[in-house]
């Protein structure tokens, strides 16, 4: 099972630095640097409330789909990593506001 980590604490998923979303989707198209990437599942939690309880399962995130083609560690929209880290350096009010900290650039990427 795949660990996200998240800083973005306003994140409807976020449960003590653990995401619960039933599905995290990282996106990126183009993406040349980790501000290049984010987290499409983000939802503020101040409209949407806390969304910690995973209906699809008893415990963390464990769906992770990737669509940043030149990651290095994405293979057919899936993250070869066991843990990922999303975070922000701003209070989040958009999902663009995002990152995926693990985002590395395949050597052949232009």
């Amino acid at each position: 099972m795949k660990k996200i980590n998240c800083n973005v604490s306003n994140c409807s998923h976020n449960k003590s630095e653990v995401c619960y979303s039933n599905r995290l989707d990282v996106k990126g198209t183009g993406a040349k640097n980790l501000d290049d990437t984010c987290c499409a599942s983000f939802l503020i939690e101040s409209t949407y409330g806390n969304l910690t309880n995973n209906t699809n399962s008893s415990s963390q995130c464990d769906s992770l789909i990737c669509v940043v083609e030149n990651c290095e560690h994405n293979h057919n929209t899936a993250c070869n990593l066991d843990s990922i880290t999303i975070s922000s350096d701003t209070c989040v009010k958009l999902y663009s506001e995002t990152n995926c900290n693990d985002f590395k650039q395949k050597l052949n990427s232009k």
